[in-house]
Protein backbone atom coordinates (compact mmCIF):
# COMPACT_ATOMS: atom_id res chain seq x y z
CA UNK A 1 0.00 0.00 0.00
CA UNK A 2 1.35 3.44 -0.87
CA UNK A 3 0.83 6.63 1.17
CA UNK A 4 -2.11 7.88 -0.92
CA UNK A 5 -3.94 4.58 -0.45
CA UNK A 6 -3.26 4.53 3.28
CA UNK A 7 -4.38 8.16 3.58
CA UNK A 8 -7.66 7.45 1.75
CA UNK A 9 -8.36 4.45 4.00
CA UNK A 10 -7.54 6.51 7.09
CA UNK A 11 -9.82 9.39 6.03
CA UNK A 12 -12.74 6.98 5.64
CA UNK A 13 -12.05 5.65 9.13
CA UNK A 14 -11.94 9.20 10.54
CA UNK A 15 -15.32 10.05 8.98
CA UNK A 16 -16.80 6.97 10.70
CA UNK A 17 -15.15 7.83 14.04
CA UNK A 18 -16.22 11.48 13.99
CA UNK A 19 -19.62 11.77 12.28
CA UNK A 20 -20.16 15.21 10.81
CA UNK A 21 -16.48 16.14 10.89
CA UNK A 22 -14.86 18.10 8.07
CA UNK A 23 -11.55 16.85 6.72
CA UNK A 24 -9.33 18.94 4.48
CA UNK A 25 -6.14 17.83 2.80
CA UNK A 26 -3.21 20.24 2.83
CA UNK A 27 -1.58 21.29 -0.40
CA UNK A 28 2.10 20.35 -0.06
CA UNK A 29 3.00 23.13 -2.50
CA UNK A 30 1.52 25.75 -0.17
CA UNK A 31 3.77 25.35 2.87
CA UNK A 32 6.28 22.53 2.90
CA UNK A 33 6.09 20.35 6.02
CA UNK A 34 2.52 21.15 7.14
CA UNK A 35 0.69 17.94 8.14
CA UNK A 36 -1.38 16.23 5.44
CA UNK A 37 -4.87 16.45 6.88
CA UNK A 38 -6.89 18.81 9.05
CA UNK A 39 -9.85 17.40 11.00
CA UNK A 40 -12.48 19.90 12.14
CA UNK A 41 -14.92 18.49 14.66
CA UNK A 42 -17.26 20.79 16.55
CA UNK A 43 -15.15 23.42 18.28
CA UNK A 44 -12.00 21.28 18.08
CA UNK A 45 -9.43 20.46 15.43
CA UNK A 46 -6.42 18.23 14.80
CA UNK A 47 -3.73 17.75 12.14
CA UNK A 48 -2.24 14.43 11.06
CA UNK A 49 0.87 13.78 9.02
CA UNK A 50 0.27 10.48 7.23
CA UNK A 51 3.16 8.11 6.56
CA UNK A 52 3.03 4.69 4.95
CA UNK A 53 5.34 3.26 7.62
CA UNK A 54 7.27 4.26 10.71
CA UNK A 55 10.48 4.20 8.67
CA UNK A 56 9.16 6.39 5.84
CA UNK A 57 11.27 9.45 5.13
CA UNK A 58 10.25 12.79 6.54
CA UNK A 59 10.36 16.08 4.74
CA UNK A 60 12.12 19.10 6.24
CA UNK A 61 9.92 20.94 8.75
CA UNK A 62 7.42 18.09 9.28
CA UNK A 63 8.52 17.45 12.86
CA UNK A 64 8.50 21.21 13.51
CA UNK A 65 4.90 21.64 12.30
CA UNK A 66 3.60 18.52 14.06
CA UNK A 67 5.10 19.83 17.31
CA UNK A 68 3.76 23.36 16.72
CA UNK A 69 0.19 22.21 15.97
CA UNK A 70 0.26 19.71 18.82
CA UNK A 71 0.94 22.59 21.22
CA UNK A 72 -2.07 24.46 19.80
CA UNK A 73 -4.53 21.55 19.74
CA UNK A 74 -3.53 18.05 18.63
CA UNK A 75 -1.18 16.85 15.92
CA UNK A 76 0.74 13.66 15.28
CA UNK A 77 2.50 11.55 12.69
CA UNK A 78 0.34 8.52 11.92
CA UNK A 79 1.33 5.28 10.22
CA UNK A 80 0.03 1.71 10.43
CA UNK A 81 2.39 0.81 13.30
CA UNK A 82 1.03 3.54 15.63
CA UNK A 83 -2.46 4.01 14.16
CA UNK A 84 -4.38 2.54 17.09
CA UNK A 85 -2.54 4.67 19.67
CA UNK A 86 -2.88 7.87 17.60
CA UNK A 87 -6.60 7.29 16.96
CA UNK A 88 -7.13 6.77 20.70
CA UNK A 89 -5.30 10.05 21.42
CA UNK A 90 -7.27 11.78 18.68
CA UNK A 91 -10.56 10.56 20.12
CA UNK A 92 -9.54 11.96 23.50
CA UNK A 93 -8.40 15.26 21.96
CA UNK A 94 -11.53 15.79 19.87
CA UNK A 95 -13.96 14.29 22.35
CA UNK A 96 -17.05 12.24 21.78
CA UNK A 97 -19.68 13.51 19.30
CA UNK A 98 -21.75 14.88 22.18
CA UNK A 99 -18.77 16.69 23.75
CA UNK A 100 -17.67 18.17 20.42
CA UNK A 101 -20.98 19.77 19.48
CA UNK A 102 -21.14 23.54 19.54
CA UNK A 103 -24.05 24.74 21.66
Amino acid sequence: MNEAQYQAKLIKKLYRMFPGCVIEKSDPRDRQGVPDILILYGPRWAKLEVKVSEKASRQPNQDYYVDLFNKMSYASMIYPENEEAVLNELQHALGSPREARVS
